[in-house]
């Protein structure tokens, strides 16, 4: 038996209900069983801190929770998943590694299945990253466009599931430090270029700690800042894995969607214009960009009508995404947000705008359930 620790589903106890799992000690031996409570967060925290367990076979089937959520609560369900991978990945070799990062992934993939839509509204609107560090966002997001520009390209889902882990791990060895570069205005120090240079073998390192043996795995981990003509580091490798390729390429193209304090995020469809060109249109970036289109979910944009708004749904085509309406054709805001179809001529996309220049904030709930009504 295969087995996960307690701290990674604990979103899934409510205080005073029956548990949805047995809850066993660090030796396997059972504490509580499946149907008893855990009545008050005292208890919770005790069991968390003995380092209890729950079997991975117990749990209910992969994708139950984000299937059965009521739209609505998805974008609740999506912080818990982002809350829930920042604990295992900065936890790495204190932790049954392994079997706690696929609990913290499973979530996270049904998610993608149950609305890709949302997801990639997880990457472009970056202000619903709420509390987890820059570091721990910017592993999820590559993981969730390099997984939904596999599933564009074909490739099975063992493969899939390799590549995203070694996206959700790639940067283990400097989580903390990409988090305090995303807020630094003064220049990259002499150490902290070393050590960015050296995170792909120091990730490798701390997964091999962990006890990961996956060759593919631990190879796209330490070849993902790699390019096929030598320019790449740290080795200036000649040949790049297919794994290792497709990473480098997500990391790029969401760190291009990524805001610093010294610089805005790029809008999407310049991101993805220059991601396009950078790279003479290769089928991994061509599959990126399809993926997301011209004007992705979470992208604002200005329409025909002179209403702005934000996009929710992807469309029929590459520039005709469903967009939310937030204010009207005099710059006002509306009291409730309007679904606009931008293939109708009135409602035209014509500009992408700033989103600073929206100033208006309308709760991802709403915008969820206006995206799939």
């Amino acid at each position: 038996m295969q087995f996960c620790p307690l701290s990674t589903v604990k979103q899934r106890i409510t205080l005073g209900a029956p548990l949805p799992f047995n809850v066993r000690d660090a030796d396997r031996t059972l504490l509580l069983a499946r149907g008893q409570f855990i009545a008050s967060q005292e208890q919770l925290e005790a069991l968390l801190a003995r380092g209890a367990l729950v079997d991975l076979d117990e749990l209910r089937r992969p994708g139950a929770e984000a299937s059965d959520t009521p739209v609505a609560e998805l974008p609740s369900l999506w912080n818990q998943s982002l809350d829930r991978m920042g604990t295992v990945l900065r936890a790495s070799v204190q932790i049954d590694f392994t079997s706690a990062l696929d609990a913290a992934a499973r979530p996270v993939l049904a998610l993608i299945d149950r609305d890709p839509d949302l997801a990639i509204f997880q990457i472009v609107r970056q202000d619903s990253a709420g509390r987890a560090p820059y570091g721990v966002t910017h592993s999820l997001h590559t993981a969730i466009a390099g997984e939904l520009a596999a599933r564009r390209l074909g490739w099975d889902e063992p493969r899939r599931r390799t590549l995203f882990k070694a996206a959700l791990t790639m940067n283990l060895a400097m989580l903390e430090l990409q988090s305090r570069l995303s807020t630094q205005v003064t220049p990259v120090t002499p150490a902290q270029r070393d050590a960015i240079r050296e995170h792909a073998q120091g990730s490798v390192a701390i997964l091999q700690a962990a006890g990961i043996t996956d060759r593919e795995w631990l190879d796209a981990v330490a070849h993902h800042h790699e390019v096929p003509t030598g320019a790449g580091y740290p080795q200036q490798l000649a040949e790049v894995g297919e794994l290792a390729s497709m990473l480098r390429r997500a990391d790029v193209f969401t760190a291009k969607l990524s805001p610093r304090v010294t610089r805005a995020a790029l809008a999407a469809n310049q991101a993805a214009r220059q991601m396009f060109l950078q790279d003479q249109g290769h089928p991994m970036s061509a599959a990126l960009v399809k993926e997301f289109g011209v004007y992705p979910p979470g992208c604002c944009v200005k329409l025909a009508s002179g209403e702005v708004g934000l996009v929710v749904k992807r469309g029929d085509t590459a520039t005709t995404p469903i967009v939310a309406a937030l204010t009207n054709r005099k710059g006002e805001p509306m009291i409730d947000p309007v679904r606009r179809n931008s293939a109708l001529a009135e409602h035209t996309i014509v500009e992408v705008v700033d989103e600073k220049s929206l100033r208006v904030r309308v709760s991802p709930e709403k915008l969820v359930v206006l995206a799939n009504g």
